[in-house]
């Protein structure tokens, strides 16, 4: 009986050799940022963002976001946030360059964590909940299918009355190109039944978020602007010509193009940014 137990010990402790370590535990007061995927999380030693003077063409919906996120930091009431529209039009940007902006007015009191919509978040709501700091959960590019149901029925539940609600620390912050998020199709306007109830509903999902911002294709000026201020920052000489025809190529102006732009004419100058 003996040299059973012996040799089922040795296998058990074989099987712990072979198994990989358990991930250290997660410091939620000690980084800048961290990116949820689950069931486990790591942290992001060094938050990269532009700087707040960088980003341009959008300044309402800069102060909106800067001073939403500054209140979080401080311990205030604050909204959750919708960000949708255009493409390339630096919402992400902005929510990063907010963060960074308000920790550095509030050391140690904000992160930002990046989570996918069906990542548990309830879960991590569970773990944010007793940590003495504030954190804006960040879903880059949500979009939920016509037929998706569940999705936004839990992205109610979470921003409001339901019983995973976020905590007191922490708020939601959404990006998509679609207002409404969920997408919508023209066929919903034929409904025999009553043809405002599915699009009241998806428009009810934006409405939870306290604060709506839409972002949208840049003017002709606010490109070069944004181009503008790049070139300034990192000393590099651009024509205004040359510029619109990088757009045109393109077909289309936004923040991203223009940074593409900036980019190039780094490399032309044999330079890095």
């Amino acid at each position: 009986m003996s040299d059973r137990i012996d040799i089922l010990q040795r296998i058990a402790d074989a099987l712990d050799r072979l198994a990989p370590p358990s991930p250290p535990a997660v410091d939620w007061l000690a980084h800048p940022a961290y990116v949820w995927q689950g069931a486990t999380s790591h942290a992001v030693p060094v938050l990269e963002a532009p700087t707040l003077d960088l980003i341009k063409g959008i300044d309402a919906q800069k102060a909106a976001v800067v001073g939403n996120v500054e209140r979080l930091a401080a311990g205030a009431s604050a909204h959750d946030m919708l960000l949708w529209g255009a493409r390339g039009m630096g919402k992400s940007a902005l929510l990063r360059a907010a963060v960074a902006s308000a920790a550095k007015g509030h050391p140690g009191r904000i992160a930002l964590v990046q989570a996918a919509a069906d990542a548990s978040l309830a879960t991590l709501f569970g773990v944010l909940r007793d940590q003495p700091r504030s954190f804006l959960v960040f879903i880059d590019d949500l979009g939920f299918d016509a037929g998706d149901s569940e999705g936004p029925r839990k992205l109610r539940s979470w921003l409001e009355g339901g019983v995973e609600a976020r905590p007191a620390n922490v708020r939601l912050a959404v990006t998509s190109n679609r207002r409404a998020i969920v997408e919508r199709h023209m066929s919903e306007q034929d409904d025999p039944i009553n043809p405002r109830d599915v699009v009241d509903d998806q428009l009810a999902l934006a409405d939870r978020f306290g604060l709506s911002l839409g972002f949208h294709v840049c003017s002709q000026d606010d490109y070069l602007a944004i181009i503008a201020g790049y070139a300034a920052h990192y000393a590099l000489d651009f024509d205004p010509a040359d510029a619109l025809e990088w757009s045109k190529r393109r077909g289309s102006r936004s923040g991203r193009i223009a940074w593409h732009y900036v980019t190039e004419l780094a490399g032309r100058a044999g330079r890095g940014l």
